[in-house]
């Protein structure tokens, strides 16, 4: 185990968590038929400096697929370069041309969409693929200021690509800061989290809700499976800070990268 902090290949590496969710550009119909969460770990080798231990295998993981082409495709190329791959058993990521992951693009939608750094958010909306589930969570809808989550997958454009159809869960757990897989996305962008997450990841960038990480080193990795997702009591859906969400998927997305 490496701290996150330390140089690796030209970046510093962050680990956290972070939830999927479907884009709040669908249609109320095809979110209302998203209703589970999936965790999925997204790992950002960046300029982000944390206290936090960085599994060694994962540091591997990001470190061998990082250069060259996915094999197992599991998309088409979307129009910012990157594509969903199946490279890694039980986990699906977005891998970008040779020697790159993706960006970064900001998300604000959900509960409080115009607060603190989303408050010049041109693009936000009110709620999240999610949020009939999330409301048995006793949360009205993800806050994108306090849950780390991640936009994965894309629907209702060509090329698209439905993480479901490949074993994700909605809500599961990711891995760049641990989060959950919270969004997805109803167009053809690719690369996209929610303002805490990428507080977490880039926390001397100055991010907000009209300016994203334009570097293409974050790993978007999310785990395949019923067990990668925490559901009603396997995380703190009330916390008030990200800091205290993240701590609370944790241990299941070290188990999840443990298997890796």
């Amino acid at each position: 185990m490496e701290a996150i902090a330390e140089m690796l290949s030209g970046h510093k590496a962050y680990l956290g968590s972070h939830l999927y969710q479907a884009s709040s550009s669908l249609t109320p119909d095809t979110k209302a038929a998203m209703h589970s969460y999936t965790i999925i770990t997204t790992l950002t080798l960046s300029t982000a400096a944390s206290a936090y231990q960085l599994p060694q295998n994962l540091k591997s993981i990001y470190d061998n697929h990082k250069a060259g082409s996915c094999s197992n495709r599991l998309s088409e190329r979307f129009p910012e370069g990157a594509r969903y791959c199946g490279d890694i058993p039980g986990a699906v990521f977005l891998k970008g041309s040779d020697g790159n992951y993706d960006n970064m693009d900001i998300d604000c939608d959900g509960a409080n969409n115009h607060a603190g750094a989303c408050s010049n958010d041109p693009t936000g909306q009110g709620e999240t693929a999610f949020k009939d589930t999330v409301n048995q969570y006793g949360i009205s809808d993800l806050d994108a200021n306090v849950h780390p989550y991640v936009v994965f997958g894309n629907e209702g454009a060509s090329p698209s690509f439905d993480p479901q159809q490949h074993g994700l869960k909605p809500l599961s757990v990711m891995a760049v800061h641990y989060g959950i897989w919270g969004d997805t996305n109803g167009g053809t962008s690719t690369g996209e989290a929610s303002i805490s997450l990428a507080e977490l990841c880039f926390p001397n960038q100055g991010l907000n809700g009209d300016m994203g990480h334009g570097e293409k080193d974050v790993l978007y990795l999310a785990f395949k499976g019923d067990e990668a997702v925490p559901g009603k009591n396997g995380a703190d859906w009330k916390a008030t800070s990200r800091a205290n969400f993240s701590k609370s998927i944790r241990a299941l997305g070290d188990k999840l990268v443990a298997k890796l």
